[in-house]
């Protein structure tokens, strides 16, 4: 994990992104423990309370949870909740900007689409 403490995005909020890209890439295996808030604070030198901040979005967003006297787990369907909400994301955001700059260049639907599947089967 790497955190910036002079980014704009707060700190608590990339602890939340961190834990997130770790379930996402399979780091952190679903049913299984993340580490404690006091592991993770010790570790990077943070506040334990902004450690807990950034835990508690993924406890809201029913991604970890908390087992008293045991630790946080990742919740079974995790990694397929927080991929849906990525994609959603994306959709909301990318795709309607590659389509406006699209259209300002005069690049078809038909071009656009084209172009998107013949990256899409380079990679």
């Amino acid at each position: 994990m790497h955190f910036d403490a002079s980014s704009v995005v707060p700190l608590y909020h990339q602890i939340a992104q961190q834990f997130t890209a770790g379930i996402l890439s399979g780091a952190f295996p679903e049913e299984s423990q993340i580490p404690s808030t006091t592991e993770v604070a010790r570790s990077y030198a943070i506040n334990p309370a902004t450690v807990l901040r950034g835990m508690n979005e993924l406890v809201d967003a029913g991604v970890i949870e908390k087992r008293r006297g045991v630790g946080m787990f990742v919740v079974q369907g995790a990694q397929a909740k927080l991929a849906a909400a990525q994609q959603a994301e994306f959709f909301a955001a990318q795709v309607p900007r590659v389509v406006r700059q699209a259209k300002a260049l005069g690049i078809t639907a038909g071009q656009l689409t084209a172009a998107i599947e013949g990256e899409y089967n380079h990679e």
